[in-house]
């Protein structure tokens, strides 16, 4: 009975982080600018990725399985923010960035009040 209540469990996990991994996906090729299309892909990726480890934790139903499980989940946890940020500053700093659609621009205004100039901000090649 609890075998067969943890399947039903884990499947619904699997299916809630699929359709989750598939809303990122599409909001990756919905989106109008690099902004938005990051938020939609950190956002429900990140939770998505999550349900399906936690999905595959319950099916295995091995404690190897739930710590490897729990360190991936961990580690993008810990990644997705991180890179999400670097990706919107470098989307700032290069003017890929439709500032029509910005309601707030912070790192705009601190970079053209800062002494050093633009293209030296930028990354080198």
């Amino acid at each position: 009975m609890i075998d067969q209540l943890m399947m039903w469990a884990a499947s619904a996990l699997f299916i809630a982080g699929s359709l989750l991994t598939l809303i990122a996906a599409i909001g990756l090729v919905r989106f109008p600018d690099v902004l938005a299309r990051m938020h939609g892909v950190t956002k429900p990726g990140t939770l998505g990725i999550a349900l399906l480890m936690i999905g595959l934790a319950l099916s295995t139903q091995s404690i190897q399985v739930a710590w490897k499980v729990a360190l991936v989940v961990l580690f993008q946890l810990i990644t997705s923010p991180v890179s999400a940020h670097m990706l919107g500053r470098a989307a700032v700093r290069t003017k890929k960035v439709a500032s029509d659609l910005l309601v707030v621009d912070e790192l705009s205004e601190d970079l053209a009040h800062s002494d050093v100039p633009h293209e030296e901000t930028s990354p080198r090649n």
